[in-house]
């Protein structure tokens, strides 16, 4: 036998052995997958536009929020809003970069941005900054493809029925040929574009801004600005509002008051010595308009009064961290001034210690919001009453002395 062809043969076996073995198709998601074809039909979807987008399509089970057997047990991997202290979600580094990015950018599409703010009311840097969160401005380049995230999440996540609509929404998209199914991109989550839409909020509120008979979130910087001040605008924005005063709040304040329901008009909240920073005064109109008292870490770092368009920012990402970072953003591109209270060193509790917190206070009456994991406003004034009840130190923050604090006094830690 000839020896080189022997040592080849047993090469390729070795490199053969070492491949991984391919996956088995998943023939029960292929089944499904192409049993929404009547459901995308009945949306204006061609055969062919439909057999195109879900030919090969395999699911990807390495998305977060999937709900599998194998993940039994195990926290879900949430979204860095959710699981990160402030200090880390909003790094000043990544904000100064971003703020010097947002400078040039503004200064490149100042007449688009200008008429977005006479059409639609919403200041050009409250654009540029949620441009500069959702994708970096575009330089964060989508990983996924959209068809197969959206069909994972509609099969295997624990939001079935939505990501179900957002992919039959994401077939018409292809079908009215906005995008090509190559350049379909998204996050794990199913959003897309420069400006992160789900496949519904762009027929909700995408606008063809530079006139090209299109409405292209996806390289169009008009369409997508636009498109984003459309989406504000339709959720509730007011023109001539900011959308949060950082404060300076009075020595003792009770920190159980920082939740939406605890509304006072802005001139009520001075009044009571609540000083915004950095010498901004609200105006005549601001001053009439309600807020709400937002404390991010309890009774540590910066303080804010919430006015509604902060809730409209929310909208977009339902995270009090990221419309902070997007708030904070819009004012650093004019003003490099950071916030005048810094964050805290403190650490974050895993959503898994945080869900077992708020299930103790919701058996105690304290909490009658979702389980989630999220230390969110009424999560923190939840805790706030249960550490006044039980004569702890009141700060309204989640550590692991409150939590077992709690397990201890239900018996479930010796």
């Amino acid at each position: 036998m000839n020896l080189r062809r022997t040592g080849w043969i047993v090469a390729c076996a070795v490199v053969l052995m070492a491949m991984p073995a391919q996956a088995a198709p998943d023939r029960a998601f292929s089944h499904w997958l192409e049993s929404l074809w009547p459901q995308a039909q009945s949306k204006g979807v061609s055969r062919k536009t439909f057999t195109a987008a879900i030919h090969g399509v395999e699911p990807d089970l390495g998305l977060p929020d999937l709900d599998l057997p194998s993940r039994k047990g195990q926290p879900p991997r949430g979204q860095a809003e959710f699981v990160q202290p402030p200090a880390d979600y909003i790094r000043e580094n990544t904000i100064a970069s971003l703020a010097e990015r947002g400078k040039k950018l503004s200064a490149q599409h100042r007449a688009t941005l200008t008429a977005i703010d006479q059409r639609f009311g919403v200041p050009p840097n409250i654009i540029l900054a949620i441009w500069g969160r959702e994708t970096a401005y575009g330089g964060h380049k989508l990983p996924h493809n959209a068809i197969r995230v959206l069909a994972t999440q509609a099969y295997y996540g624990r939001r079935k029925d939505m990501f179900r609509e957002e992919l039959l929404y994401a077939f018409k998209i292809l079908e009215e040929g906005h995008v090509s199914l190559a350049n379909m991109r998204s996050s794990w989550g199913g959003a897309m574009g420069l400006t992160q839409f789900l496949p519904s909020e762009f027929y909700k509120h995408a606008v063809d801004f530079d006139g090209d008979g299109r409405r292209n979130i996806w390289t169009s910087v008009p369409d997508a600005l636009a498109s984003a001040a459309q989406q504000l605008v339709n959720k509730g924005w007011k023109r001539g509002q900011r959308w949060a005063y950082e404060v300076r709040v009075p020595a003792n304040t009770d920190c159980t008051i920082g939740v939406p329901e605890r509304k006072r008009p802005v001139g009520e909240w001075l009044q009571r010595g609540f000083a915004p920073t950095h010498g901004r005064r609200p105006s005549q109109s601001e001053r009439d308009e309600a807020a709400s008292l937002l404390q991010p870490e309890g009774a540590y770092g910066p303080a804010f009064l919430t006015l509604s368009n902060y809730f409209v920012i929310k909208e977009y990402n339902f995270s009090d961290l990221y419309v902070l970072f997007v708030g904070h953003l819009s004012d650093r591109i004019d003003d490099p001034r950071r916030f005048e209270t810094p964050w805290s060193k403190n650490t974050q509790l895993r959503s898994a210690q945080v869900e077992a917190m708020q299930n103790t206070l919701a058996r105690l009456g304290l909490y009658k919001d979702k389980v989630d994991g999220k230390a969110g406003m009424l999560t923190r004034a939840a805790l706030g009453h249960y550490q006044k009840a039980n004569r702890l130190k009141v700060d309204c923050w989640p550590t692991d002395e409150v939590l077992n604090h709690m397990q201890v006094r239900a018996g479930n830690k010796k």
